[in-house]
């Protein structure tokens, strides 16, 4: 078991952790597709902190078809479309690649990454991710960890959520990263981290976003920078077998990736029952890097990654 510092119960205060931050500045970022129904929510969560504890609240849409970014808009952050952040490189599809543009369209010395389908967010969300980053010296990446009841149709469950944490990305870290194996929630959409950690290192632009800065930060600063903290409980849309089994292949790739382990291609393949008989589904999944961003400003362009893994390069 890891030496990882954790908060099972965090009590700092907005008004302490303002104080506590004295010079450096907090952007708080929610990447959002298509979530109009919970976006102007998570965005009313963090409202209250901004001023003295938050400098900046910025939604960046996805892309979305429904009216996320006016939601988000009137609830009170700054919108930012994907396309309009590094206009000249065409986007990606992925989590991962939304929350890298994100570091180009916000200023703040700590990012705080919050998902936009959170159902009734507590407003104590963000003073507890920061807490560890602003008063522990060494701390660059600070994982939320939270009960995660399963909503099964009109039905919910008091746990069972995170199926893919306890299926894939729990059993994975243990065999391959065993010093990470202390961490409740490796998966989760709720972090912190410092600016100088998240431009040093490449973004994978799918749902391998997460586990990639995890193993990229323990990697580069050891599991003493890591801090996890207890949010209670995060309550989320929950998604079929078949959107994690794609979401299941990414975090799988770049996991691999991170640890030096050769992979084949990105396709994926998936049945379906249809007129009683088993039909092959069959999805090309992206597992690719963007670059640091650091090393993106310095050669003055954003270079495209390897398709199946690496970290970008230079053609």
């Amino acid at each position: 078991m890891s030496s990882l510092q954790t908060w099972q119960d965090p009590r700092w205060s907005a008004g302490e952790l303002a104080e506590a931050k004295g010079e450096r500045t907090v952007s708080v970022v929610l990447p959002a597709l298509d979530e109009a129904e919970t976006v102007g929510g998570v965005v009313a969560s963090v409202l209250p902190h901004v001023g003295p504890l938050v400098d900046e609240l910025v939604v960046v849409d996805s892309g979305s078809t429904d009216n996320t970014a006016e939601v988000a808009a009137r609830a009170g952050a700054r919108v930012v479309r994907r396309e309009d952040v590094l206009p000249e490189l065409p986007p990606w599809p992925g989590k991962g690649e939304v929350l890298w543009r994100a570091l180009a369209a916000t200023t703040g010395d700590l990012v705080v990454y919050l998902d936009s389908d959170l159902v009734d967010p507590d407003p104590a969300f963000v003073p507890a991710l920061l807490g560890p980053l602003l008063t522990t010296s060494g701390v660059h990446l600070v994982k939320g960890f939270y009960r995660r009841p399963l909503r099964l149709e009109t039905t919910e469950l008091g746990t069972g959520g995170g199926r893919v944490t306890e299926l894939l990305a729990r059993p994975l870290l243990s065999a391959l990263r065993p010093q990470l194996s202390g961490l409740v929630q490796p998966l989760g959409g709720e972090y912190a981290a410092t600016r100088e950690f998240l431009e040093s290192v490449p973004f994978a632009a799918g749902y391998g976003v997460e586990i990639g800065l995890l193993l990229d930060a323990e990697s580069r600063y050891g599991v003493e920078a890591l801090a996890q903290v207890n949010l209670g409980v995060r309550k989320h849309r929950n998604r079929s077998l078949l959107q994690l089994g794609v979401m299941a292949r990414q975090i799988l790739g770049t996991a691999l990736a991170r640890c030096g382990i050769e992979q084949a291609g990105g396709e994926l393949t998936q049945f379906v029952q249809v007129s009683g008989e088993w039909l092959p589904d069959v999805t090309d999944v992206l597992v690719a890097d963007r670059p640091p961003m650091l090393e993106a400003a310095r050669a003055g362009e954003v270079v495209r990654g390897q398709h199946h893994g690496g970290p970008g390069t230079r053609p």
